[in-house]
């Protein structure tokens, strides 16, 4: 009898799944390299840099230190060198959620009735809007920003028409200030809500909506009752897409706040540029990443448990 006559019908098998996966690992081996030296690696040079000593003119000194992390909420007093809360990073860390969640509101207000309004559109149609939603994205991220410094700086359009109009007799200050930065959050990531949105809106069944009218309920109660509940998941969707990257916006508040109303992107760069603090700019990205890990976990975990549900 042979040598592989000898073997049994399972370690023949089991031998041939064990080359499959081999195989599929030498197949995979060169993104897994991509990734881990793209991804995995910077992350880990932020790991180590935010547990080290910050140099006197940049870079890092190879020494442990916790003061990058405890620096992120408090600071030493210059004079007797006591802890006191950090207030400046407080207040810029309460400016970048509000005006991140306030982004997220505005986008949702005026991002479901746009999605709606293309998803009850003739089918000829909803390609043409859908395109018009999607042209910003064909520009530069910078060049959006500054058409709405356009808008709103003192000879801006905006106060041109309203002292055209004799609204007002002096032009309203609007730039550099946290409206503008709202206001240019809102206008770049309004799209990323609309979508999300317009898909939830696509599939809904809109018999649904027909029998909650024969059934005597009003407007409000057919889209509380009946129309949110089915497009609650684009809605989530939407508002991730949009929170996560207001929360670490650099270009929109950099642009339209003047460098004076700084948020958590502006804080990070300002660190490893000006600040030359290494360290507590890495610990302060890594404080972004994990808030941007817990959105996308409790995102995950509601979706599952609606479809669990389901």
């Amino acid at each position: 009898m042979s040598e592989q006559a000898a073997y049994r019908p399972g370690e023949l098998e089991a031998e041939a799944q064990a080359a499959d996966n081999r195989s599929r690992w030498m197949l995979a081996l060169p993104a897994v390299v991509i990734i881990t030296l793209a991804a995995a690696g910077p992350l880990m040079v932020m790991v180590v840099y935010s547990f080290l000593t910050p140099g006197d003119y940049g870079n890092v000194v190879w020494k442990f230190s916790l003061e990058g992390w405890m620096n992120t909420l408090v600071q030493r007093d210059i004079f007797d060198d006591t802890l006191i809360w950090a207030d400046a990073h407080l207040s810029i860390f309460w400016r970048s959620f509000s005006l991140s969640l306030i982004t997220t509101v505005l986008t949702l207000i005026f991002g479901v009735p746009t999605a709606w309004f293309i998803a009850t559109q003739p089918p000829g149609k909803r390609e043409f809007w859908l395109f018009l939603i999607t042209v910003p994205f064909w520009t530069n991220l910078l060049v959006r920003t500054i058409a709405i410094q356009e808008l709103l700086r003192s000879e801006g359009v905006i106060n041109l028409v309203l002292l055209k109009l004799g609204i007002i007799d002096a032009p309203i200050q609007m730039m550099f200030t946290n409206f503008a930065i709202g206001f240019g959050m809102t206008y770049v990531y309004l799209p990323l809500m609309v979508l999300p949105v317009y898909a939830a809106v696509d599939k809904l069944d809109f018999r649904l909506v027909e029998a909650a009218h024969d059934l005597y309920a009003g407007r409000w109660t057919a889209f509380r009752r009946v129309i949110l509940p089915l497009i609650k998941p684009g809605i989530i969707a939407g508002s991730i897409l949009v929170f996560i990257p207001s929360l670490g916006a650099y270009v929109t508040p950099r642009v339209l706040g003047g460098g004076k109303n700084l948020m958590f992107g502006n804080l990070i760069e300002l660190q490893f540029g000006q600040g030359r603090n290494w360290p507590l700019g890495a610990a302060l990205s890594l404080m972004l990443m994990a808030a941007v890990m817990i959105a996308l976990m409790w995102y995950v975990r509601v979706t599952s448990r609606e479809q669990s549900d389901d």
